[in-house]
């Protein structure tokens, strides 16, 4: 089969380890995988925003911003169209974001099946977090391409919910979660019942992750184990995590390892004794929890429902009522006294891996069968077409 892959991704980060993995795992199969994105995007460096998106974002009016966005829509439909012209694609796969319409208009003019990977309502979220001038038009945007996908494909039953609330019928709908590759995951090699627990974390953190109560907690600790804290990754709140480590007198029990290349990630997330899930946003599908269950660490998240399409509790992970401030410490604490408790949580969270085909393969398969599903049949005694090969 021959996948004509479109996104607008602009620099290197959890949409392009999604990104990435997927494209690698279905020319694992066999197929053949053109993908057409920014020009500057094979070039980005790690964590790094296009220069011209940060200027325009933080010199300009919200609204030019968002209008610049919206007539990006013409030389990448146009890019898409020329791509596809050469590649003659049998579907179309296309990472959605707001304001981009490339796959949608080339799928309705070579009349081709569109599959939708959905991660974010981004309308809301750019309103919420990011600012967003157009909400209107963003809003009228973003239903459109939902609403014209052949199928729409988000990362959690929850998210579905938003689609299907743009008005997409739930038959048009698959799940198809964020994955991992297992074998690139050792297991955690701390030393069972060791002297001293690591907490960890991996990501962009930001304030509304709550890191800020970890360090204090872990300042006010003085029992057994002695506790620190790894953070793998940097984002705007590590500033003032580092000034208020200094303050409680903990420096020496915070370690900040800045961003991490990718095949580093594996190897930083097995010394972790406890792996941290802080706070979630409520539709999204988070790697940071797929790689944890692939790293057989004891994870600690919150309580609520897209979080337990991944975790059950007690089984998996320990999940804390959110609302209440302290019981995420109190969680800590119940793994940190039972090396027993975490051994066993880790080990059946990778084997949820496997059990449940959260791999990048498995979702490859699952994106393939729906494609197939897509594709129109031929007419009875109709020619086949001859395979073309094409540079990906």
């Amino acid at each position: 089969m021959r996948i004509l892959y479109s996104h607008r991704i602009r620099s290197r980060d959890g949409q392009s380890v999604h990104l990435e993995a997927m494209v690698a795992a279905l020319r694992g199969a066999g197929h053949e995988v053109l993908v057409v994105g920014p020009a500057g995007y094979a070039d980005a460096s790690l964590g790094a925003e296009s220069r011209l998106v940060g200027w325009v974002r933080g010199r300009l009016p919200g609204w030019v911003g968002e209008m610049a966005e919206l007539a990006y829509a013409l030389p990448a439909t146009w890019r898409l169209d020329r791509a596809a012209a050469r590649f003659r694609p049998h579907v179309i796969y296309e990472r959605a974001n707001l304001f981009h319409l490339a796959g949608t208009l080339v799928a309705a003019r070579r009349r081709l099946p569109l599959l939708l990977e959905v991660n974010a309502p981004m309308a809301e979220e750019r309103a919420r977090f990011g600012g967003l001038s157009m909400r209107r038009v963003a809003d009228t945007a973003e239903r459109f391409v939902w609403r014209r996908a052949t199928r729409v494909l988000p990362v959690t039953e929850v998210l579905a919910r938003h689609v299907i609330e743009g008005g997409v019928p739930r038959a048009r709908i698959a799940i198809v979660p964020n994955g991992i590759d297992l074998a690139e995951y050792p297991r955690s090699s701390r030393p069972e019942g060791g002297a001293s627990v690591l907490l960890g974390f991996i990501g962009f953190v930001r304030d509304w992750h709550g890191m800020d109560g970890v360090l204090r907690a872990i300042a006010g600790w003085s029992g057994e184990p002695p506790l620190s804290l790894r953070i793998v990754g940097d984002g705007p709140a590590r500033p003032g995590l580092e000034a208020l480590a200094q303050e409680l007198g903990i420096a020496g029990r915070l370690q900040f390892t800045g961003l991490a290349e990718r095949e580093d990630v594996p190897g930083l997330i097995a010394d972790f004794d406890i792996a941290l899930q802080p706070a979630a946003v409520p539709y999204a599908c988070p790697l940071k929890v797929l790689e944890y269950m692939a790293a057989g660490c004891a994870i600690v998240a919150p309580d609520q429902p897209n979080l337990r399409e991944l975790l059950e509790d007690g089984r998996t992970a320990i999940l804390f009522d959110p609302a209440d401030r302290d019981a995420m410490w109190r969680a800590v604490l119940r793994l940190a006294g039972d090396p027993a408790l975490r051994r066993a949580l880790g080990d059946a969270a990778r084997d949820d891996i496997l059990r449940r085909g959260l791999t990048w393969e498995g979702h490859a398969r699952r994106v393939v069968a729906l494609a197939e599903e897509a594709m129109p049949r031929p007419a009875p005694g109709a020619r086949r077409e001859p395979r073309a090969e094409h540079s990906t």
